[in-house]
């Protein structure tokens, strides 16, 4: 029995035509008929380290019966010169977080995954509280369980007000151990008293977990990581869901 959180997960690894880059995580969101792949938008291109793929492979369950099957899923960044993912901006500039649409018919008959949808996004930033408890689930350093092909999960939990945007950003703070690798990944909470609605994911999605975030200030031989990540808050997705 496979819990459906873990197969809201993909692994993401970026391409250079054939040359493997990075890797990194990503999850499901379904809107309607239409399915699309959510990470970190530093994933597919970030200025700062020059990276710049030009496709996409993600690991796919085939079935449920076996779940050692799994097969790989390319997908083109760029078509006809122009990037095919979509992404956002706010008041405060780019949000770190691209959503890439997932062309159905080519999946695999028998693929199996999970998806969020609108109905898993938070209806109110007054229904989190600081210090609720999360999971991040991805694939910290490309880790997880190679026969299964599963994610793990993290716990975090949220380390600002989640009512206020870190510092004016689109953020805000989990406190958590991450790892690079889990760019992209859900930052789920749980749902106390969830309905129908919810079908077997009863999980309010929060966030993308982007990057770990610490202080310049910080002496490296004396003081510890804060061990502080910034989580993009997951109604952006409705925006770049919009046809």
């Amino acid at each position: 029995m496979i819990e459906p959180l873990l197969l809201t997960a993909a692994r993401v690894t970026t391409f250079n035509d054939q040359q493997s880059l990075t890797n990194a995580s990503g999850f499901y969101f379904k809107r309607d008929k239409r399915l699309f792949l959510v990470t970190s938008r530093h994933v597919v291109y970030d200025e700062l380290s020059r990276h710049f793929p030009n496709r996409i492979e993600i690991e796919l369950h085939i079935g449920l019966r076996d779940v050692s099957q799994s097969t790989g899923f390319s997908m083109p960044l760029y078509r006809n010169g122009r990037r095919v993912w979509r992404e956002g901006t706010d008041s405060a500039g780019k949000v770190d977080v691209a959503m890439i649409e997932i062309n159905r018919p080519a999946l695999p008959e028998n693929v199996a995954y999970r998806a969020f949808t609108p109905r898993h996004l938070s209806d109110g930033f007054e229904n989190v509280e600081a210090g609720t408890s999360l999971l991040v689930v991805g694939f910290p350093l490309g880790f997880h369980d190679t026969l299964h092909h599963m994610p793990i999960v993290r716990h975090a939990v949220v380390a600002s007000s989640f009512g206020l945007r870190f510092e004016g950003e689109g953020y805000f703070l989990t406190d958590g151990r991450t790892h690079r690798g889990s760019s992209g990944a859900p930052v789920v909470a749980r749902v106390a008293s969830p309905d129908a609605s919810y079908d077997d994911l009863p999980w309010m999605l929060l966030g993308v977990h982007s990057a770990r975030i610490d202080v310049s200030t910080r002496d490296h031989n004396l003081d510890e990581a804060l061990g502080l990540n910034s989580a993009w808050y997951a109604d952006i997705l409705m925006k770049l869901s919009e046809k």
